[in-house]
């Protein structure tokens, strides 16, 4: 069990996380959502004890460990190969291993009939059983599994951490961080330097882990994918959310309705209160009455409501009409040295087209890119553009080509546009620069601040075509959706390198796979291209697995389930047999459904005590004298809002409860 007790942590007079208590159990899956700058990663770091809280504790079992992957600033070992950086993950085990040798070698030494010798003996079988149990013999096999999962390949292994990036030294990290195996795994942005098929791998590992997983990220699919329970860090304050991103995402737009009419009430009763003390104080009657109100002003608790993105929009600038033809590779021959990225590549872009460009790490998606855009030289073939077509490229790199002496507003408005400054402090606030942020140095911008400011740069110049490489690592939700939806409504043509599926989805209509010197290109999107895959992957697997024998390795469970595969052997069963089955799959339907139904209940029994308190509230509403008492009508109020709030919380699980009750039925079925 973790349990974090009323942690609090000022910045100058703003609290940045106000008293947070909070319950985590072993195996939860847990999203940490929130703003910009609201806390999460400070959170996590206080969890670590990284960083210091002004005030709360921090209750851990002594048998449970924490895990924790940063978003950057790893140090691994420059004199180490990956598997030597990895294999620092299990020293504690080495260090057993080598206690285990030197026993060995001292009974070798020692009388075998003296009393040490039994000493040792013993110590040495207490110790042999410990190592078994540690999982030293499939050491190298769990290591070579997670590395390759993440992407790297076997002739990786034995080369030095100083040739790897920066993304890839994170894989390491992660990679470091998964063979612990944590009791509380807490990662903060691990899918920034994932592409998508180690992401999927990520995903699929993270389902299947032992351990609690609590994750900061601003993809929404992960977050859905891997995750039944969010916690929303907003102004200080934590809410409990018992479902993923997406199920918080609708839950917080109702709720913030509700705070926005409460607070529109509140300002109308402070309003009212106000005039009220401006009209009467100076009369003497009325002196109780005004210092009354007075100080029920002083006492009034101000209902905030936190400004969003989602009303910011940006549009690109329309940009001329190019050819039908945007671009035309033909025979490209790429190298670098004896690695051949493309030999024979021919690829067409068409006008209009929005492309989303996929393979795994070091396949070419970023050579590709750069060929497109001119800015990658070609050993051979033709790179032909279009008529009158005009390229914009946002790179990471574009980064630094910043002009570092200017501040962020300079920046916007020397890129040629004839925008409002208004209107480019609205830009800046959607990628985050929001208030005096505008007025920063880009020298004293961290590179994410870089990296966002180049891409709002990009964003002014009128182009007809556009590639962008990973424009969305360094964004938050509400910055992704201001960008997505501008490139929906963009004109031109578009290619973009991203491993964020739920961004992809609704923009692109081609996929472009690359692999070791082939390309393949999907008319769909990105969730059409992966079906496609699932598909072919479950054909080759079925092909292969033709000769393999009869039924070995099917779902224990298929029978029970209804399985089509067994269908056909079910019909040969004895009548006996046959209800012994129904049997089973009754009992499992009941062991199952029954504790839901009882949550129902207690969901039913909570529906009918709201609804009787907000009856009960309306109707003292309706009383003539009940806006006589302003305290009376504040406290009320937020009640009456409160109990609305909770009775859309409880149908809400009462429809999860039983739409859980209706799958389970009809796969028992």
């Amino acid at each position: 069990m973790l349990a974090l007790e009323k942690i609090s942590l000022a910045l100058g007079d703003r609290d940045l996380l106000d008293e947070i208590t909070v319950l985590i159990n072993p195996g939860e899956r847990i999203g940490l959502v929130g703003p910009n700058g609201a806390g999460k990663s400070t959170l996590l770091k206080i969890i670590m004890r990284i960083e210091e809280k002004d005030s709360g504790t921090i209750v851990l079992s002594n048998e449970e460990t924490l895990g924790y992957l940063p978003q950057d600033g790893v140090d691994p070992d420059f004199e180490l190969t990956v598997i030597e950086e990895v294999e620092t993950a299990y020293a504690e085990i080495f260090e057993l291993e080598n206690e285990v040798n030197d026993l060995q070698q001292k009974l070798a030494e020692i009388d075998h009939n003296s009393k040490e010798y039994e000493v040792f003996m013993q110590k040495y079988g207490l110790l042999q059983t410990k190592l078994e149990a540690s999982g030293l013999y499939t050491l190298r096999s769990d290591i070579e599994k997670i590395l390759m999962g993440l992407g790297f390949k076997e002739s990786d292994f034995e080369r030095n951490t100083s040739e790897f990036s920066g993304g890839w030294l994170m894989r390491i990290a992660l990679a470091k961080l998964l063979l612990k195996k944590p009791t509380y795994l807490l990662l903060d942005e691990p899918t920034n330097h994932l592409d998508i098929e180690s992401l999927q791998w990520m995903e699929n590992f993270l389902n299947s882990y032992d351990g609690a997983v609590i994750v900061v990220s601003h993809d929404r699919t992960f977050l859905d994918t891997i995750t039944n329970r969010t916690l929303a860090i907003r102004n200080g304050a934590m809410r409990d959310y018992s479902g993923n991103y997406t199920f918080y995402e609708k839950k917080w737009a109702e709720e913030r309705e509700l705070l926005i009419n409460a607070q529109k009430n509140q300002q109308k009763e402070l309003k009212e209160t106000e005039e009220f003390i401006d009209r009467f104080r100076y009369k003497a009657s009325k002196a109780r009455q005004v210092q009354s109100r007075v100080k029920q002003l002083e006492k009034v608790e101000r209902i905030e409501v936190e400004d969003e993105l989602a009303n910011v929009s940006f549009s690109f600038p329309e940009p001329q009409r190019s050819g039908q033809v945007v671009m035309r590779l033909e025979n490209i021959k790429k190298s670098y040295g004896d690695n051949v990225v493309f030999d024979g590549l021919d690829y067409e872009i068409e006008r209009g087209d929005k492309i989303a460009v996929v393979g795994p790490n070091g396949a070419g998606k970023s050579t590709m890119i750069r060929i497109l855009a001119g800015m990658e030289p070609i050993q051979g073939g033709t790179r032909e553009e279009g008529h009158k077509v005009t390229t914009n490229y946002f790179a990471q790199h574009q980064a630094e080509d910043l002009d570092l002496k200017k501040d962020a507003l300079e920046v916007m408005m020397g890129a040629g546009s004839d925008e409002k400054e208004s209107r480019l402090r609205s830009i800046l606030g959607s990628f985050l620069f929001r208030g005096d942020d505008v007025f920063k140095k880009v020298k004293v911008l961290s590179g994410g601040e870089k990296s966002r400011l180049a891409l709002a740069k990009m964003l002014l110049s009128p182009a007809n075509f556009l590639i962008f490489d990973e424009p969305t690592n360094h964004l938050d939700m509400s910055s992704k959706n201001i960008l997505q939806q501008a490139i929906q409504q963009y004109e031109g043509t578009c290619v973009i390198v991203s491993h964020d599926r739920a961004f992809l989805d609704p923009i692109v209509d081609k996929v472009l796979e690359v692999q070791q010197n082939k390309i393949r290109t999907y008319l769909g999107n990105v969730s059409y291209f992966l079906d496609k895959k699932k598909e072919e992957a479950e054909v080759s697997s079925g092909n292969s697995g033709t000769n393999s024998g009869s039924g070995q390795g099917k779902n224990p469970d298929s029978r029970l389930r209804g399985n089509d595969n067994s269908s056909g052997a079910e019909h040969n069963l004895s009548r006996k047999e046959q209800r012994r089955i129904e049997a089973e799959r009754r009992n499992m339907l009941s062991k199952e459904v029954n504790p839901i139904k009882k949550r129902i209940e207690q969901v039913e029994k909570d529906i009918e005590a709201s609804e009787k308190r907000i009856n009960k509230i309306e109707a003292l509403m309706a009383e003539v004298d009940f806006y006589e008492d302003a305290e009376k009508v504040k406290k009320t109020s937020l009640e009456y809002e409160q109990l609305k709030m909770d009775l859309t919380a409880h149908y809400s699980k009462w429809e999860e409860y039983a739409n859980r009750i209706e799958v389970i039925e009809q796969e028992t079925q």
